[in-house]
């Protein structure tokens, strides 16, 4: 049996995920990591991204997180994320909708700021469509 360690994930509206898990898989803003117990202590910016959990079963579950900040011990893991969703909590048509207007947005030339804000919704919305799609078996967009 794998060491296991304590893993949460709050957002402003909920607890997300409390539990002791065997690893965690994200995307921080310079990379993919991996957080398996006895990690090295730190702090770092989360991206969207799939948020892979690999539970005390060692069954893998995938969800999707918003931008956030995770802290890592030794013995536990904390993500502070703007918004976390189980595939089965994401609404796919207001996904889809989403990541249409923001390509539309990016392809029209615009402002600078514009141009920030529409990339960081494609990005919010492409994940959510990955997480709803690998648990309903979906092709990708």
């Amino acid at each position: 049996m794998a060491t296991l360690f304590r893993f949460e994930v709050y957002t402003p509206y909920r607890l997300f995920f409390a539990d002791s898990v065997e690893a965690i898989v994200l995307t921080l803003m310079d990379g993919e990591a991996a957080i398996y117990a006895h990690h090295s202590t730190f702090s770092a910016p989360v991206s969207p991204c799939l948020l892979k959990i690999k539970d005390k079963n060692e069954n893998w579950k995938t969800a999707f997180s918003a931008e956030g900040i995770l802290e890592v011990t030794s013995h536990k893991a904390v993500l502070v994320s703007d918004t976390a969703e189980w595939p089965s909590e994401i609404d796919y048509e207001r996904a889809a909708k989403a990541k249409e207007r923001a390509s539309e947005t990016l392809a029209s030339g615009m402002l600078k700021f514009e141009a920030v804000t529409a990339a960081a919704s494609l990005k919010r919305a492409t994940f959510r469509i990955k997480a709803w799609e690998l648990e309903h078996k979906k092709p990708a967009l």
